[in-house]
Order: structure tokens, then sequence, then C-alpha cells
């Protein structure tokens, strides 16, 4: 016996129905700007990349290790171990891997190139900068990043995921649903 899920008109116009790509192309614009330029901002600022690498993450950890104390820590013991035995110990190579991942989680979402893949390496560096103690727009960005791979068959189609998923004949990905 098959079992069918249904899904509402309003989810599968937002998920599968390529006349949602429109807004999902907004998104993308809006969310690919701000990863560009969290990125562009380190790639220009030396302590981040340059004669001084590694500084700006230095100070960034100390900040959230600093965060460790008390009965409700913003950020987590384990998270803080995982901070200084593994950023803490290589800052310049996380320096320069997270300023290039910006960018690149920014140039894939704008492009709209491997949408759903960009956008989850753009939830993957939110949920640790929260896990870091730092909200400012992170949830947000977070919030969109997921709504983004949700439609991932959709939100490339206006991009270059409808030309490379042609080409590569993938399923799911941005084809009509």
């Amino acid at each position: 016996m098959e079992r069918t899920v249904r899904v509402s008109s309003f989810t599968h116009f937002f998920v599968a129905d390529t006349r949602s790509s429109w807004f999902w192309l907004i998104v993308r614009i809006y969310l690919g700007w701000e990863w560009v330029m969290a990125g562009w901002e380190k790639y220009t600022n030396p302590a981040w990349v340059g004669s001084s690498a590694g500084a700006g993450i230095s100070g960034f950890v100390q900040g959230a290790l600093a965060k460790t104390g008390g009965l409700h820590p913003d950020v987590q013991w384990w998270y803080a171990d995982f901070l200084q035995a593994t950023v803490l110990a290589h800052p310049i190579i996380w320096s320069y891997a997270i300023t290039f991942g910006e960018i690149a989680v920014g140039l894939g979402l704008i492009a709209g190139c491997l949408t759903g893949v960009a956008a989850f390496f753009g939830v993957f560096m939110n949920l640790n900068f929260m896990l870091a103690g730092t909200v400012s727009v992170n949830p947000i960005m977070a919030l969109l990043g997921i709504s983004v791979i949700l439609a991932r068959r959709v939100a490339g189609y206006i991009g270059l995921d409808y030309w490379v998923c042609r080409r590569s004949r993938m399923k799911g990905v941005g084809q009509p649903g």
C-alpha cells in the first residue's frame, strides 16, 4: 500500500513551484550580499587576512571564552573546548577559512550556483557564530538560509543552478517540481 503525504498549496508554491523563484532570487541576493560583505570586511582587514592574520579570530575566540561562566553561559563548555583546542591552535588557517568561506557562500547564493550547498554552509557558519555567543544578525540569516535549503529545488532556478543541473541532469535541484 503506497502512502502519499499531502503538502499544502502554500508550501508547494514556495518549495516546488518555479513561479516562486523570483521570491527566492530576492532572498538569495540579500543573503548572499550579507555574506559577501562580511567576508570582504575581513578580507580588507589585516587582522583577518594579511600581515596580522589570525589576530581577528583570536580576539573573537577570546571574547567567546569570556562568555563561558555563570549559571547559564552564552558559550557551552564543549564548544569552548573546541574553540581552545582547534581554533586557537591554528588561528591563521581559521582566519582565512572563515573569510573565504563567507565570500564563497555569498557568491554561490548570489549566482544561484549550488544554492542548497551554499545555504547549508552559510547556516553552518551562522550556527558556529551563535554557539560562540554572537547573536547579531545570525538568527535571521540562519532562518533565511534554512528556508533556502528547504526551497533548493526552486531557489536557484533563476541562476546558475538551472544550467548546472540541466547539464548534469541532477534530479531535484533547479528543476521544477
